[in-house]
């Protein structure tokens, strides 16, 4: 009886040794491959918080050119008040130079009709000269409008008196004026409105939503992560 029982005994721990050596390999593989896990979603990691990074530094660099560019143009601009203008008078005054280039170190000259146009905002008698937009405003105070300089002159002509005859088929045209009556010149259409600054600050903006987005996830992910292990050792 004794042999037997000692027999039994020395089976049931070499079945418990053996339970306990198969369960320690079970539980060294599910460590291993944990750390496995964690030692690949590192490196993910780290890419997507750079990604992240390099999303913000991109928006706010764009947001710098934006700002010395678009905004400041936007906000030097003193046509600010939207009106109607009524066209009093169109017509083409004289010839102007402008030169054109033929190659490097290559400039000639060629010649546009000047337009003149003269407006009466928001029909209240004051008659005011329209310009086309900034940029020819700020080339030629006198022309309402300043074509790309090229050799053919004579396309350049059609092309003024083209401008000349829309004009005196429509009448009433929107127009920007200056509400402070500093600047006697009006614009026909602005270079940056509204709608330019708002699609001009859209994408930047995107980008740097999403790069926030993306830190923000990845430090979630790391803070659960760190979370459930936390568990894991307590119900341990």
């Amino acid at each position: 009886m004794f042999f037997v029982a000692g027999a039994r005994n020395t089976a049931g721990s070499g079945r418990g040794n053996e339970r306990r050596t198969i369960y320690q390999k079970f539980r060294e593989v599910d460590i291993l491959d944990k750390k496995k896990t964690v030692t690949a979603l590192k490196p993910g990691e780290d890419r997507a918080i750079l990604l992240g990074l390099g999303m913000i530094l991109s928006s706010v660099m764009m947001y710098f050119v934006l700002g010395i560019t678009i905004l400041r143009s936007y906000a030097d601009s003193v046509w600010t008040e939207e009106g109607v203008c009524i066209v009093l008078n169109s017509t083409v005054t004289a010839d102007m130079n402008c030169s054109y280039s033929c190659g490097s170190d290559c400039w000639r000259i060629s010649r546009y009709p000047c337009l003149q146009v003269y407006v009466s905002v928001n029909n209240t008698g004051h008659v005011s000269r329209l310009s086309h937009n900034e940029e020819t405003h700020d080339a030629s105070s006198e022309c309402f409008y300043v074509p790309r300089c090229q050799k053919d002159s004579t396309a350049m002509h059609a092309m003024i008196l083209n401008i000349s005859e829309r004009l005196k088929a429509n009448q009433q045209v929107p127009c920007y004026y200056d509400p402070s009556e500093q600047q006697e010149m009006t614009l026909l259409i602005r270079l940056y409105d509204h709608s330019a600054i708002f699609h001009s600050l859209l994408w930047p903006s995107c980008m740097l939503t999403g790069g926030a987005l993306i830190i923000m996830m990845v430090k979630l992910t790391q803070y659960l992560s760190r979370l459930c292990e936390e568990i894991g050792k307590l119900k341990r």
